[in-house]
Order: structure tokens, then sequence, then C-alpha cells
């Protein structure tokens, strides 16, 4: 099988791209026909979703409190003290690559922002602010200017690079960062000359070494991918720097913060509020559960791992699971995502009114969804390696294929269940089993939605302050707007979801567009 599948990769990767389409479709469509052919297995199954789904609820409420009581804890520890007492403390460097296109000047001030005021020194950090060719010259030379004028200074360096598309890369992060940590290392980690004033990616004089002719130890340093409008605590990466320290296996390690969409959470129509509270919220969960936990949108790892592995790959839109398999497979297993218990604010998607801010929130969810496009190479490698554990590798498939697979198939279980397909054939629903399971499916999720409260308390603990434009009737409303869950399940998880499997499985590949900000 594996010789096969080396002599015909293109036709089997195309092959693996079909399945996420025809699952999800297939298990969407399956209580339709299935209520005729084997009415009985279909209400079990259904019931028995029902059954996990609170399980899956009971161990998200559980979670969040493990992750709120530890970042509790993180936010108030003295990182910089424990940091120092390991005697070459000094010579770690925090390289954080910001790849940014069209953003405003105030989203980019506001991240650079939070970095000067971290707790750890900021001369053991360099910033990379990685624009794009497509962006107007006259545009990204003045934010570049601007910002390196009023923050640069407080940096060991920091840099602009200038990433021009190639032929075999495709627009997004990806591309945009692996041309920045590939620039980086050629000029400041391995390379005896120095980066000339004029050449090509530097415009400013802050883009050369602040102390002359210096070479970085590849040893000591962490990259960190960072979107645009991030938003980092200020003990982010002296947490950061004495995790990396502490870690036997450090070049074996990702890092990973609780991202939560609250940047302008009071700013959202109450339809997109919901699901980014409930994906923070989400992110928050994850944190504990090591045996899941996979980096995404924000995180860090070794340079020398990133180095060692080939860095992302400039052909692919999803980018952070995408680095972790890439890695995973590379060094033949042993990888772990360690969280970092600090919160991380975002942006959620925003636009000038509420209908574009509806279609910006679709297609950014459309875009995370297309993470299932990963499955194939992810698949394929699994197939062919010979040396990761079986167990190992078997288990972290399964929650990538459950995670991407079943994305758009969970509202159609959880929501329709049977009352629909019991209306089709009603002969079912006369009797004993079709009656049974929809009354103890509605009770058991009406049980699940219990844990809404453990969740609503968590919320209000880590989202920004009522600002003073928001009356306080909003506010004692907000709890009610989750009677919106149904149709916002369907609009932000079940149809982006559907669409980028079918747009996959019948090769219509989607192009990657920045979330618009405002």
């Amino acid at each position: 099988m594996r010789n096969y599948i080396l002599k015909h990769e293109k036709q089997v990767l195309r092959f693996f791209e079909i399945l996420p389409g025809v699952f999800s479709w297939n298990m969407i469509l399956l209580p339709y026909w299935g209520i005729f052919l084997f009415p009985n297995f279909v209400a079990y199954f259904v019931l028995l979703f029902n059954i996990y789904w609170f399980y899956q609820s009971f161990l998200i409420a559980i979670t969040s409190v493990i992750s709120h009581t530890k970042i509790q804890a993180a936010i108030g520890y003295d990182w910089v003290s424990d940091l120092k007492t390991f005697p070459d403390w000094e010579k770690v460097h925090n390289i954080v690559i910001i790849p940014t296109y069209k953003e405003p000047l105030y989203i980019l001030e506001r991240t650079i922002n939070s970095l000067v005021k971290q707790t750890l020194p900021t001369k053991m950090m360099t910033i990379i602010l990685a624009m794009e060719e497509r962006e107007p010259r006259e545009a990204r030379n003045a934010k570049f200017h601007s910002i390196s004028s009023k923050f640069g200074n407080n940096f060991r360096n920091f840099i602009q690079t200038v990433h021009k598309l190639k032929v075999d890369e495709v627009v997004g992060k990806a591309s945009n960062e692996k041309f920045a940590a590939v620039w980086y290392k050629e000029h400041y980690i391995n390379n005896d000359s120095l980066p000339l004033r004029g050449k090509k990616n530097f415009i400013d004089k802050q883009s050369l070494p602040l102390r002359g002719k210096e070479k970085m130890d590849i040893n000591y340093l962490t990259v960190t991918s960072c979107d645009a409008d991030h938003k980092y605590h200020p003990n982010h990466f002296a947490c950061l720097s004495f995790k990396f320290l502490d870690c036997p296996t450090r070049y074996r390690h990702f890092w990973q913060p609780a991202v939560m969409f609250f940047n302008n959470i009071w700013e959202l129509p109450a339809i997109t509020r919901v699901p980014n509270t409930f994906g923070s919220i989400w992110n928050l969960s994850q944190l504990p559960r090591k045996d899941r936990l996979i980096n995404a949108q924000n995180y860090s790892l070794s340079y020398k791992l990133l180095d060692e592995v080939g860095y992302w790959d400039a052909d692919k839109i999803p980018e952070d699971w995408g680095i972790f398999f890439k890695a995973y497979y590379k060094v033949k297993g042993g990888l772990e995502v360690e969280p970092i218990y600090l919160p991380l604010h975002a942006d959620a998607a925003q636009s000038t009114t509420t209908w574009k801010t509806i279609k910006a929130q679709y297609e950014q969810y459309r875009r995370w969804a297309w993470g299932t496009s990963d499955d194939s190479w992810i698949i394929k490698n699994y197939l062919i390696d010979t040396e990761i554990p079986f167990w190992d590798k078997t288990t972290r498939l399964g929650f990538v294929l459950w995670a991407h697979f079943m994305w758009p198939v969970n509202w159609f279980i959880i929501t329709i269940g049977l009352t629909l397909p019991t209306l089709i054939n009603p002969a079912f629903g006369r009797t004993t089993l079709g009656y049974m399971v929809p009354k103890l499916s509605s009770i058991i999720l009406t049980l699940s939605l219990g844990f809404l409260i453990i969740l609503f308390f968590i919320n209000n603990i880590y989202k920004p302050k009522r600002p003073e434009t928001v009356s306080i009737w909003r506010t004692i409303l907000t709890p009610f707007e989750f009677i919106l869950m149904p149709i916002v399940g369907f609009f932000f998880s079940a149809l982006p979801g559907i669409d980028a499997h079918t747009r996959l499985m019948l090769g219509k590949y989607i192009e990657y567009k920045v979330t618009e900000k405002v």
C-alpha cells in the first residue's frame, strides 16, 4: 500500500480530498433515508450522539474551570523572577512575526503596544512586520515608518519584510510567514554579512542589527506566529521564555495561549457576538486537553524546530494545524503542545454594517473549516509512515478527522435530530421508539444547556468591561442572546462547514481572504 500511495500520490491525495464532503453529506442525509430502511438504527444513533454531546458539554465546563483557575494564577505570577533562576536566561530571544495586509494603523499599533508592555525585557524580543508586496508601497512604508519611529527602539530589532508571491505559492498567512522566517535566518542567524541599507525588504534603520555584526544562537530562539489584531497579556513572553528554558524537550514543543475574540466584542451585533463568545470559551477549555490540543491562531515554537522541518508550506492556506502535522511527521512523532495559561485578545470579524459583518464572519468560519484540506496529506503521511508509534499517530489522526469531518454534521444531528425524519415517516413516529427517542434527546440536550451557567460566569470575567457607549440594559439582556444559538449554529458552523467540504470535494478551491478590520 505504501508503494502504491507513493507511485500514485496525486490521485491518492485527490481521493482523500473527496472524503470529507462525501462523509458529511451522507451523515447529514442519513436520518432522512435511513428512517425508512433501518429506523431503529437511526433512532439509537441520534440518541447516542446526544449523550455524547452531553458528555462533551460537561467536559468543556470542567476544563474551562480548570483553565480559569490556572489563568488567574498565571496572571499574577512573577514569571521574570523565575526566569532569572536559569543561568542562561538572557540568551533567550523571542521572534514575533506579524503578517499584515492592509490592516489599519491603529490595530497594528495596539498589537505592538501590547508587546512593549511585556514584563520580559523587550530587548529580548525582535518584531518582524511581515508585509505583502500586493499592498501599495506608499501605504505599507508609511505604516512601518510610523510604527518603527514610535515603538522600534523598545526592541532589539524591529524589522520589515516585504513578501512577493511566487508562482508556486498561494496568498495567505503561511507564505508570508515563511518568507519572513527564512529571511530572518539568512540575515541574523547564520549569515556573516550585514544587510545593506536600501536592500530589498529594508526601509528603515530600525531594520539593521542594533549591535552591529551579530549572530543569534538558534538554540535559544523562539518564534511566534501572531495575527495583526492580537493583543498580548503583559506576562505572555516572560511565561513563554520560562517554559522554553524549563522544558527538556523544548525543540519538540509548541506553546499555545487562550485566544479570545474580545477586542471588539461589545461592538458586534448579537448574531455574531454569540459565536465569538462560544469560540473564545472553547479555545480556553481546550488548554488542559493535552490529548487533543493543537496550536491554532497564535502560537510559538523553537526556531530550531521550525528550521528543521522546513517552515510553513507556502502553497497551503491553513498554517497552524498544518505546521504542527508537518513537524509531527518530519520528526517522527513526539511533539507536544503545551498551554500558556494566559488570555490573548483578538478581533472578531467586523465590518461597517451588520450584513457585511455577518458576511465577514461567515467567510472567516469557512476559511477555518477549509482546514479539512490538510486532511488529505495528513492521512497520506499516516499511511506511509513506519516509524511513529501506531497508537500515537492513530489518536492524532482520529481527533483531526473527527474535528474536521463532523464540523458540518453536529448541528443537524443535535438541532433537528429525529424531529423532521419522523415527520417524513409518521409510521415510525407512532412506535414506542419513535416517540421516546425525541423526548429523551430533548431532556439530554436541555440538561446540557445547564453547563452554560459556568460558561456565562467565565465569559463575564474575561470579557472587557462594558464601554460607556453601551447601555446597561444591553448588558442585562446579553444572556438572552443565546436563544439565537440554533440560528448561529447553522449559519456559522453547519453552513460554512458544508460549503468548505463541498468545494473541496468538487475541486473548487477557495482563495485566502483577509478578515476585514474597521
